[in-house]
C-alpha cells in the first residue's frame, strides 16, 4: 500500500493515500497491512504487503511528481516517517523505494534510510525493493557517475531488489569481482527475498494465486459487490446542502448533466489494475435503477476541452427537469502517478458548464469526482448541494444513487483540506503559528491580501442529512501524571430528523514546548450511530504516548506543561478544556 502523507494537493498521487494527516495514516497504514498479509501467507487469500514510497516522496518540491525533497529531520521524523514505522509494526514484509531525492540523496542509495533507520533503528528483517527503475535514474539525478556505481550505491545502502532496471543483473557479477559488493551481502539479500516466498509458499506451488476457478467464483460475486458498495456509500462526503435539498424525492425530474455522468472508465479513478470499466455502474445507471421518475442525461461538454457546443442542449435538459445533478471532476488519468496538475479547479469548461446550470434557477446538486482536494470556492458558494465522491469504483454509482435518494445517510469525512485557492498551497490543518498570527484587523500579520487564511473546506468536514450538538465535554484528571491514563467524554445528541453516523473527532494542543508545536493534533476518532432525538457519551482513552513528540534534541519523549484538548465535528473544533501534565 501507498503509505505517503500528502499535504500538497498539485501532487497527484494524493488519491492513493490515506491523504494529509499522521495519526490516520498510521490506521490506515497498519490496516491496510492486515489486510493483504492476514495471520498465515500460505492461506490462499493473502499476499504480502509492500509499504511504499519509502520515504518522504508526498513532500516533493511545488507538488510535482518525482521531484526534489528537502526537509528537516524534525519533519521527516514526525511526518513522513510515522506511517512506515507503522506498517513496519504491523509486520510489513517488503519496502519500496521512492523515486525522489532526499537532502541530496536518492532514496534508492540513501544509506539513513534504508539501514540506518529501517534496519538498524526499527529492526526491519524483511526485503526492500526499488520503484520502476529508479537505480538507473541516480544517473539522471547527479550522484553517481553511471548505472554500475548507482547499483553499488543501492546495494550496499540496503536495497535488495532492483525493480526492472536491470542494473543488478548487468553489473553486480562485476561489482563483486572488483570488492565493491561482497558475496556475503548478496547472499543477505537473497536469504531475505527466498524467505518471504518460502513463507508464501511459492516453492510449492508457484502458480498459488493464478486459479482461474478460485478467480471467476470471487471478482464480481454478489458478497463482494455488496461490500464494494457499502465502503462505497461510506466514502462519500456530504460538503453542502443548502435548504435541505438532499435527500432528493424519487418523484422528481431529473436532469443528469456533466462529462462524468455515464462514464465508466472515469470511476476507476488510478492505477486500478485489473479493473475492467464495463463492469461499472455509472451514476445515471444507477439512478435509474432507483427511481421510475424521468432522468435525462447530457454530457454537456468533455472532461478538458474548450467546447462548449453541448452547452445548449444541457441547458435545455436542466429547464425541463425539476432538478439538475451535475456530476464533473476529473478523469481518472488526471491523478496518480506523473498526474500533477498546478491548477486543481474544475478542468476545461466545466465551471462554464456548472454557471449555465446555476443560471436556470433549478436546484443544483454537484456529484463531484477527483482523486485530490480541489480549488472551488465558486461551487461552494453557489450550488446547492455538493457530494465529494472520489473514484468510488465499480459500484460508484449505486452508491451515489443510495445517497443521493436517501437510502443511506452520509457520514464520510474529508482525510484532506481543501483550499479556497491554489495560492493557499500547501494547506494542512495542523500548521504552527507564526509569530505573528492572522489578524484581519492589522495588515502586519501572517496572511494573504487576496484570500482568507481559512480553507474552503477543514480537514475532518463532513455533513449529514442530520444535525448533531455536542455538549458535557469532561476530563477525568485536569492534572495527569506520565504514567497516568485519561479519559475525555462528551455527549453527542442527534438534534435533527433522520437517524444518522457521527465521526466524533479528538485533537490537541501543546501550548508551550521546548520546540513550536501545531495548532491541532488528531489523537482519536470514533463513529457512532444516533437515532433522531437521542444522544450517546462518547469516551476517550489517552495516554503520555499521544503527547509526545520530538523535543529540542530530536528525543521522542514527553514535556510537563499545559495541553488543550478539542473535541467536535472536525478539525475546527471549538469545544475544549485545557489539561496539565506534571513531572
Amino acid at each position: 500500500p501507498m503509505v505517503d502523507i500528502a499535504r500538497d494537493p498539485r501532487w497527484g498521487r494524493v488519491s492513493e493515500g490515506a491523504g494529509e494527516d499522521v495519526y490516520y495514516a498510521k490506521l490506515v497504514a497498519e490496516a491496510r497491512v492486515r489486510g493483504f498479509q492476514g495471520n498465515d501467507l500460505s492461506a490462499p487469500n493473502t499476499v504480502i504487503a509492500c509499504a511504499k514510497h519509502y520515504a518522504a516522496y508526498g513532500a516533493a518540491q511545488a507538488g510535482r511528481d518525482y521531484s526534489t525533497v528537502d526537509i528537516s529531520e524534525r519533519t521527516l521524523r514526525e511526518i513522513y516517517l510515522p506511517p512506515f514505522k507503522a506498517a513496519k509494526e504491523a509486520g510489513v514484509k517488503t519496502f519500496m523505494t521512492s523515486f525522489n531525492e532526499l537532502n541530496g540523496v536518492p532514496a534508492s542509495g540513501n544509506k539513513m534510510l534504508l539501514t540506518d533507520i529501517l534496519r538498524d533503528e526499527w529492526g526491519f528483517d524483511g526485503f526492500v525493493v526499488t520503484d520502476y527503475t529508479s537505480i538507473n535514474e541516480m544517473v539522471d539525478h547527479g550522484n553517481v557517475a553511471d548505472e554500475k556505481e548507482a547499483g553499488e550505491l543501492s546495494f550496499t545502502s540496503g536495497v535488495d531488489m532492483d525493480m526492472q532496471g536491470a542494473v543488478y543483473y548487468n553489473y553486480l557479477a562485476q561489482s563483486v569481482a572488483e570488492g565493491k559488493v561482497t558475496v556475503e551481502q548478496i547472499d543477505r539479500a537473497v536469504r531475505r527475498i527466498l524467505t518471504i516466498k518460502e513463507a508464501l509458499g511459492l516453492f510449492d506451488d508457484p502458480y498459488r494465486y493464478c486459479h482461474p476457478s478460485r478467480q471467476a467464483a470471487t471478482l464480481l460475486s454478489d458478497k463482494n459487490l455488496a461490500f464494494a458498495r457499502e465502503v462505497a456509500r461510506k466514502s462519500i462526503v456530504l460538503l453542502k446542502n443548502k435548504n435541505k435539498v438532499l435527500p432528493v424525492d424519487r418523484n422528481k425530474k431529473i436532469a443528469l448533466i456533466g462529462p462524468l455522468g455515464n462514464a465508466q472508465y472515469e470511476l476507476l479513478g488510478s492505477w486500478h489494475g485489473a479493473g475492467d470499466a464495463k463492469d461499472c455502474v455509472t451514476p445515471l445507471t444507477g439512478l435509474q435503477a432507483q427511481t421510475t421518475a424521468e432522468i435525462t442525461y447530457v454530457k454537456g461538454c468533455d472532461l478538458n476541452s474548450e467546447d462548449r457546443s453541448g452547452f445548449a442542449e444541457a441547458t435545455e435538459a436542466a429547464n425541463a427537469a425539476d432538478i439538475v445533478v451535475l456530476a464533473i471532476g476529473e478523469g481518472a488519468d488526471m491523478s496518480g502517478e506523473a498526474a500533477s496538475r498546478s491548477e486543481i479547479g474544475l478542468p476545461g469548461v466545466q465551471l462554464e458548464l456548472a454557471k449555465e446550470m446555476i443560471k436556470t434557477g433549478k436546484p443544483v446538486i454537484v456529484i463531484l469526482m477527483n482523486g485530490r482536494p480541489m480549488a472551488i470556492p465558486w461551487l461552494a458558494e453557489n450550488a446547492d448541494g455538493i457530494l465529494e465522491t472520489w473514484f468510488l469504483g465499480s459500484q460508484a454509482g449505486n452508491a451515489i444513487a443510495d445517497v443521493l435518494f436517501g437510502a443511506y445517510n452520509p457520514s464520510g469525512k474529508l482525510p484532506v483540506t481543501f483550499p479556497r485557492n491554489v495560492g493557499q498551497v500547501p494547506i494542512f490543518y495542523y500548521m504552527k503559528n507564526t509569530g505573528r498570527p492572522m489578524d484581519p484587523n492589522d495588515k502586519y500579520t501572517s496572511k494573504y491580501l487576496d484570500v482568507d487564511n481559512s480553507p474552503l473546506y477543514p480537514f475532518g468536514f463532513g455533513l449529514s442529512y442530520t444535525t448533531f450538538n455536542y455538549t458535557d465535554l469532561k476530563v477525568n484528571k485536569p492534572v495527569f501524571k506520565v504514567s497516568d491514563e485519561i479519559t475525555v467524554s462528551v455527549k453527542v445528541t442527534n438534534t435533527g430528523n433522520y437517524d444518522g453516523e457521527e465521526v466524533v473527532q479528538l485533537y490537541i494542543r501543546d501550548l508551550v514546548g521546548s520546540v513550536t508545536r501545531p495548532v491541532r493534533e488528531l489523537k482519536a476518532f470514533e463513529k457512532v450511530f444516533i437515532e433522531k432525538g437521542k444522544s450517546k457519551t462518547v469516551s476517550f482513552v489517552l495516554t503520555a504516548e499521544d503527547f509526545k513528540f520530538f523535543d529540542i534534541d530530536m528525543k521522542y519523549t514527553t514535556e510537563p506543561g499545559d495541553f488543550e484538548i478539542f473535541v467536535g465535528t472536525n478539525s475546527d473544533a471549538s469545544l475544549s478544556k485545557k489539561i496539565k501534565l506534571v513531572d
